[in-house]
């Protein structure tokens, strides 16, 4: 956790100064490609969230602000738009038609594509939470699958969207690495920051903020950012809501996949690690609402352990938050 909170701050810094006055952006997610399950319709794209209509992923350029109260997006030029409810079924990985209809039901399963996470609860709730972790190796076999890796913040009791500063493998790049900053499922939709491409070996700065008092239990707006510490660009989510949440669940590092066929679909560990490949989570930094800082005691959750095929998913907590496969 050393020097978290300057990283925090100069990375608050990165954002402000590369802020940009433009609208929504083209929507850049992969397809759900020819491996989907067959129940999912054909033009609907992969998320961290499940397979959802395009219509369902808006796509937010820096500093649109979603404003739950008055049901509108905030445009840096001072014109708004209407946030949209979805109207189309989402699925899970398994094809299962789940939340999200005409009357914008919420998620019961945001989790339902996850292989591996540490995670702590809180009585009160968190106010900052981050994490650096490494872009891995390209794949050793492309056949199709995406792969996710982040941490996150839920409401425990009531999980009604998750925002989350994510890694992905063919996701918003075919056969690339790309970092993008969520918040689903309010209403059916989930929203991207402007996503950015990365390289193997880059370092990935992820963090979630809240910007209320301290001591602010449910903070309604939270900055989501992604940052690449090597070739300086970033995913920025910033003023998002909360949509009423209390955000007392915590993740250092979760492990969620598509279409995984084999386990060499995963990337190869470059450092000859024992316990096999991995995602290391490193430096996390967790602060309570109040901005005192927590020491992190991570409970390991295997989501999957009928999942085919079967790669020893594990996850340990040295000193930082590894999740092995």
């Amino acid at each position: 956790m050393r020097n978290a909170s300057l990283k925090f701050i100069a990375v608050v810094g990165m954002s402000l100064a590369g802020i940009i006055a433009a609208h929504a952006q083209t929507p850049q997610v992969g397809p759900a490609g020819p491996k989907r399950p067959a129940s999912v319709p054909s033009n609907y794209v992969i998320t961290p969230f499940g397979y959802f209509h395009p219509s369902c992923v808006v796509h937010l350029a820096e500093r649109d602000e979603l404003r739950p109260s008055q049901g509108v997006i905030h445009h840096a030029d001072g014109t708004s738009g209407q946030m949209p409810r979805c109207g189309y079924a989402h699925y899970r990985a398994d094809g299962q038609a789940g939340y999200g209809d005409e009357k914008g039901a919420k998620d019961p399963d945001i989790s339902h594509a996850w292989i591996v996470s540490l995670s702590m609860t809180t009585t009160s709730s968190f106010g900052f939470l981050s994490a650096e972790w490494s872009v891995p190796p390209t794949p050793a076999v492309n056949s199709g699958q995406t792969l996710y890796y982040f941490p996150a913040l839920e409401d425990f009791k009531d999980v009604v969207t998750i925002i989350q500063p994510v890694l992905g493998w063919n996701s918003d790049y075919p056969s690339a690495w790309g970092i993008a900053s969520w918040n689903c499922c309010k209403s059916g939709t989930t929203y991207e920051a402007t996503p950015q491409r990365v390289s193997p070996g880059d370092t990935i700065l992820g963090y979630m903020s809240n910007t209320c008092p301290r001591g602010t239990l449910s903070c309604s707006r939270w900055n989501v950012v992604t940052s690449d510490l090597q070739n300086g660009k970033s995913s920025q989510l910033l003023m998002t809501s909360s949509f009423g949440q209390t955000f007392n669940w915590a993740f250092g590092g979760v492990l969620e996949v598509y279409n995984v066929t084999y386990c060499s679909n995963y990337p190869n560990n470059p450092n000859g690690f024992a316990g096999g490949a991995h995602s290391s989570f490193n430096e996390i930094g967790l602060y309570n609402d109040s901005l005192s800082q927590v020491s992190p005691v991570w409970a390991k959750t295997l989501w999957a352990p009928g999942a085919n095929p079967q790669c020893s998913y594990n996850a340990t907590v040295p000193a930082q938050a590894l999740l092995t496969y």
